[in-house]
């Protein structure tokens, strides 16, 4: 009921806030009185932001009552300050912008606007109006072309077939590395990335530049960009508070960012009921200093700690279908707690010899420290229920199919440092824009691993042994240490051979002390978009080649493979975008059909979120699919998406076999050939929809709807061919709806408050809006006939939320 008084309560807020608004627009040029298309319209110190449309045309609506500052930006152009009102409906800024002879300066944040790679644009400011139970800036991932989850807890997603390992991040061309022990998005915290510092971001499902580094599935570029007003950020919810500081200077900035997070009253709706003491903490630190005209130095640092602890009481689960119902009962007792913590440094040396030169020394270190330790035994109890005609009896128990004690232990512990130096450099002549870069990274890493379980079923431990001693299962011992160099290089060129061609061209090479190869990797990709026309056709084709880290390296057992090689993949894609008017606004709709042959694979299974590797196997495979996306703002001010994902991804395990008995009763060989792969979910569907309320503008609310198609799997402990199973489609819908309080209106509270803040917004969420069980993954137990069963394990249920953010005043 407090969750719901704060709900009416937020709904309940009077119409002294209503909207006064202005509307601003006008064309924005160049010195030769040419429209400039894609021109970034800021209102300074607020979050309202337009783009010009293909005519150079913007619209933006702010409050009348008070003056604006306006920010208009567009890469190779300076950018240009102006105040406007108040005043009175309607005002018109026409605007020339110069050309900027220092182009270079920024060629690291903006250069992907200009290269027809299959870079997309994200609008980070989207994370705080995207209902999600994370929080974490991949949220937004999700809901883009070509990327699947079926874990809200997760930070973690797949693309187009590819696994959780195979994803790049960088922030400020930083690499970034994450936790390789984690199994379950409940023990995940808070991702990598500050939402709040985010400046701009761009993401490659497949088919990306050779500057990016060595992984077969896609990049996340984001960039920590210089604040153009001082500000501070308060935000508080339900589910943790952060806060964040902007402090620009006249030779530099600096960027601070804390972060506290508690899932707690989200896993309370788990299957397993018990007590749950999640905390997650993050603490970002970004300054950037002018040394000279010439030099710049930049330091960055962050500290992430993740804890876990769970004394699990009981669980009840019932299954099936009408005709055949089951329950599962356990009691537990043992505990578990998990310890998640790393630390990350950064220093870059930033020299601009000439308007045309650029050079970049990045240098790096990761100290990763994971912890996982578990001491939990279930008596369960397993009965099979009455499904019959008499509703009285319905749902009581027909027969006791089993019971019996599970045990589960661990004490694992990983630590990982990773250190790594890197030089890029810049140069453009004319129409040709040149890059190169050269990286050297040192790994080690130490694992030790010690988990076993065990099943006694009826006084009988399974597996079973009359005559020899206890049996346990999943038993996995072993100290793994590992020291890896690796170099890696790239050159790159853009060039624009006519106004209407960009072509580039780059090959990337890496060589790794642990396989002892040397791997290269060329890629070309051309945009053509005609000259006053709406659409551009893209294509691209590489080589992608991703050598073990470590994971990789371990099976089953925890040993290791000397033997592995890196994972190999060929990309070939075909792309189109058109924008065109409709609904009252500029949309956009983009298509992308994309081949992947993958070779040198090592299968794999997942187990709650956990990637267990077949280390000792390999395999070549495939990918195939289309993405179809429509954005733009379907309502005035708010940017909405729609998509349609289409996949297959197979692969053939070498050597693989196993034997059957025929319709004669002789046992056959069966060699299985293509396998659907872990992530062969076939349709994904996502929509992201922003609309305001009719009567009350002010307020707005914000749509999440996703669908993933169902997902193969198996029994653990068994190989690849018997994962013949399925985790039901996964489907979700999350709504939130909005206000800020110092939107339009002029009363006496309104005063008090724009006097000290820029913004003040609220929040009010509900997660899961219907209430729909999404499966995870499944618990195996096997009755007394030696049946084995599959008990869902369900994600979170409908839950709500509340936050308020508010931005300061510089004063």
């Amino acid at each position: 009921m407090k969750h719901l008084a704060l709900f009416i309560l937020f709904f309940a807020l009077n119409e002294g806030f209503a909207q006064d608004l202005v509307r601003i627009y006008g064309q924005v040029t160049n010195s030769q009185g040419e429209a400039l298309e894609n021109v970034n319209v800021k209102v300074l110190n607020s979050e309202l932001v337009s783009t010009t449309n293909n005519k150079g045309f913007y619209v933006l609506k702010a409050p009348r009552s008070t003056k604006l500052a306006l920010s208009f930006s567009l890469t190779g152009f300076v950018t240009q300050l102006i105040e406007v009102g108040p005043g009175t409906k309607e005002i018109r800024k026409d605007v020339i912008l110069q050309k900027s002879v220092q182009q270079l300066g920024e060629v690291d944040v903006n250069a992907s606007k200009s290269r027809p790679g299959n870079m997309q644009s994200i609008n980070g400011g989207l994370i705080h109006n995207t209902p999600t139970v994370s929080g974490n800036f991949e949220s937004i991932l999700k809901t883009l072309p070509g990327v699947s989850s079926n874990n809200e807890l997760s930070s973690q997603y797949s693309v187009r077939g590819g696994n959780f390992d195979e994803n790049l991040i960088y922030i400020n061309d930083v690499e970034i590395f994450r936790p390789l022990l984690v199994r379950n998005g409940q023990q995940e915290g808070l991702s990598f990335i500050n939402p709040e510092l985010v400046g701009q971001a761009n993401f490659s499902a497949g088919g990306f530049e050779s500057r990016y580094g060595d992984k077969l599935s896609s990049v996340l570029d984001v960039k920590y960009l210089r604040p153009d007003s001082q500000q501070v950020i308060i935000s508080g919810g339900l589910l943790g508070w952060s806060g964040t500081a902007k402090l620009p200077f006249r030779k530099g900035y600096t960027l601070f960012g804390i972060r506290e997070k508690t899932n707690q009253s989200i896993l309370k709706t788990q299957p397993i009921t018990g007590s749950y003491q999640p905390k997650f903490y993050d603490i970002q630190l970004y300054h950037l200093s002018q040394l000279s005209k010439k030099l710049d130095v930049a330091v960055f640092a962050d500290y992430n700690l993740s804890r876990f602890d769970l004394i699990p009481e009981s669980r009840e689960t019932t299954f099936g279908t009408i005709n055949e119902q089951y329950k599962l009962k356990v009691d537990y007792e043992g505990q578990e707690k998990d310890k998640y913590e790393s630390f990350a440094g950064a220093f870059t040396l930033i020299y601009k010899p000439s308007a045309f030169t650029f050079f970049k020394w990045i240098n790096s270190v990761f100290d990763i420290k994971e912890q996982e330790n578990f001491d939990v035994e279930g008596q369960y109890v397993f009965d099979e229920l009455e499904t019959g005609e008499s509703v009285s009896d319905f749902g009581k128990v027909r027969a006791g199919r089993g019971f019996g004690v599970d045990y589960g232990y661990a004490r694992n512990l990983l630590k990982a440092r990773i250190y790594s130096t890197e030089l890029r450099a810049y140069y453009q002549k004319g129409r040709s824009f040149w890059e190169i870069g050269s990286r050297l990274q040192h790994d080690e890493i130490k694992d030790k691993l010690n988990e076993y379980y065990f099943t006694d079923s009826a006084g009988y431990t399974l597996p079973y042994n009359s005559n020899g001693p206890l049996l346990l299962s999943d038993v996995v011992y072993s100290n793994n240490r590992t020291s890896t160099q690796r170099l890696s290089g790239f050159v790159q060129n853009t060039y624009k051979l006519s106004s209407s061609i960009n072509f580039s061209w780059g090959l990337r090479a890496n060589y790794n002390s642990y396989t002892g190869e040397l791997l290269f990797s060329p890629r070309i990709s051309t945009v053509y978009k005609p000259n006053n026309r709406n659409i551009a056709w893209r294509l691209s084709a590489g080589v992608y080649n991703q050598p073990p880290f470590y994971r990789e390296l371990r099976d089953f057992s925890g040993n290791l493979n000397p033997n592995v090689k890196a994972q190999k993949s060929l990309h070939f894609l075909a792309g189109a975008d058109y924008t065109f008017s409709g609904l009252g606004s500029r949309l956009r709709f983009s298509s992308e059909l994309y081949f992947k042959k993958l070779n040198n694979l090592i299968p794999y299974k997942i187990e709650n979120l956990r990637i267990r590797y077949f280390a000792g196997q390999q395999a070549e495979g495939y990918a195939a699919g289309a993405d179809f996306s429509l954005s733009g703002e379907f309502v005035e001010g708010l940017e909405s998406m729609f998509r349609l994902s289409v996949m297959k991804t197979a692969e053939d395990i070498d050597g693989d076999y196993y034997f059957k008995k025929n319709a004669n009763g002789n046992s056959e060989r069966v060699e299985p050939g293509y396998l659907k792969r872990p992530t062969d979910q076939r349709v994904n569907f996502s929509a992201f929809f922003q609309d305001k309320l009719f009567n009350s503008p002010t307020y707005k609310v914000h749509l999440t709807l996703l669908y993933g198609a169902a997902l193969p799997v198996g029994p653990p402990k068994t190989q690849r061919y018997a994962d013949v199973f399925k985790i039901p489609s996964y489907r979700r819908a999350d709504i939130g709806f909005s206000k800020n309080f110092l939107e339009g209106g002029s009363g006496k509270r309104l005063i008090f408050l724009k006097k000290y803040l820029e913004s003040l917004q609220a929040y009010a969420e509900v997660f899961n809006l219907l209430n729909i069980n999404n499966t995870v993954s499944y618990l195996w137990i096997k009755d007394v006939n030696n049946n084995q069963f599959a008990i869902p394990n369900y994600l979170t249920s409908r839950q709500l939320n509340f936050k308020i953010i508010a931005k300061f005043k510089n004063r």
